[in-house]
């Protein structure tokens, strides 16, 4: 680091791209489930300097706490909670443009807000949608509004989770769409969590970080968003299957074992199969040079992992 190294570029080199703040600080409501640790919201106010800070879903008020703290006088702050006006993330308005903003969103159903944390049920509480689907379609309207209401060269940093549940896994950054251009994607550690105090049966890896992403706004008319889309295809359709492949999942649809009439029938109609017309020699090789399958008897052959 050289000698004119301004202090904040120091701690930023500090921190690097994984964060982790033991301590959550005095800002906001320790007891507000799911709140920001303020760490968070002051090294970025710190790092970006913005003119005009605005926070959606600021929940707890530890963001208002810390723009306090930190002197931003004409700091906004928004939530649907009545303490900060009601404010309908789905409907309203952003009332100010900005050249910075920070949102900390429910993940999903993890905590439900209105009705729980505060005040009745909610229609427009984003922690109270009926499906994954659902929640990630309105996350995508709140965080595109965000974007507009930026001024060019203004930046959204917002943090988000991923879980598991009944065995799936949601990760709230990868299924979101991406509103401008990536500057930062950063890693924050979780401490304090629900999931620390549980005890889990069987083989389990809790999620102990949360994803920091900082978009940029770069153009003043137009805005470029990555989206994930999700296809379902059959293996038996597709180019990049391999004969090893379709013969694993024959014998595993068909129990782990299979004779050869079996194995023929559910791959005949296969893109590889209507391919070649000595498929079924080639389905006998796959089988007698692969280490996957084992043979039982003449014509019987078994999956051997």
């Amino acid at each position: 680091m050289t000698k004119n190294m301004t202090n904040q570029n120091v701690r930023q080199a500090q921190l690097g791209s994984i964060w982790s703040f033991p301590e959550r600080g005095p800002w906001g409501k320790s007891s507000y489930r799911g709140n920001c640790s303020g760490h968070v919201i002051k090294e970025l106010l710190q790092f970006f300097k913005p003119k005009r800070f605005v926070e959606v879903f600021a929940g707890s008020g530890t963001g208002r706490d810390v723009a306090k703290e930190m002197g931003f006088s004409n700091s906004v702050h928004l939530d649907l909670r009545p303490e900060f006006g009601g404010w309908n993330a789905l409907a309203d308005e952003i009332p100010v443009g900005s050249d910075f903003a920070f949102s900390h969103p429910p993940y999903d159903r993890m905590v439900v807000y209105s009705g729980e944390q505060w005040g009745q049920p909610n229609p427009h509480d984003l922690s109270r949608c009926s499906s994954w689907d659902e929640f990630i379609h309105k996350l995508n309207l709140v965080n595109e509004k965000i974007y507009h209401s930026l001024v060019r060269g203004g930046r959204h940093a917002i943090l988000v989770g991923d879980w598991k549940q009944n065995g799936k896994m949601y990760s709230m950054q990868k299924d979101m769409a991406w509103f401008g251009d990536l500057e930062y994607h950063l890693i924050k550690n979780q401490h304090n969590t629900m999931s620390e105090r549980k005890v889990y049966n069987g083989n389990f890896i809790p999620t102990t970080h949360e994803h920091l992403l900082v978009f940029k706004k770069n153009e003043i008319w137009m805005f470029p968003v990555k989206v994930t889309k999700k296809f379902d295809f059959d293996i038996r359709s597709v180019e990049t299957a391999t004969w090893r492949d379709l013969v694993q999942a024959a014998l595993q649809h068909l129990g782990g074992k299979a004779v050869l009439s079996d194995i023929y029938k559910l791959l005949q109609s296969t893109k590889k199969a209507l391919g070649n017309q000595n498929w079924q020699a080639k389905i006998r090789q796959t089988l007698q040079i692969c280490e996957n399958f084992k043979p039982l008897a003449r014509g019987e052959w078994a999956l051997s992992v």
